[in-house]
């Protein structure tokens, strides 16, 4: 199956929160299934670091 991750589900997964459910974290994590992000999500993340309105614990070039 291919998942369209928005750019919350993206940090979510990564950051391990707890706001996205199991059931969204077995499909995320299950292998079979492909994992798509948009450059929209990439452009979003930009910009927020970059106004001082998110903070990344790791650099913003790891997450791409």
């Amino acid at each position: 199956m291919r998942l369209l991750l928005d750019t919350h589900t993206l940090l979510w997964l990564v950051s391990g929160d707890v706001q996205l459910s199991k059931t969204a974290t077995d499909m995320l994590i299950d292998p079979s299934n492909d994992l798509l992000i948009s450059p929209a999500t990439y452009w979003e993340l930009a910009i927020k670091v970059s106004i001082g309105k998110y903070q990344l614990a790791d650099p913003l070039a790891d997450y791409i």
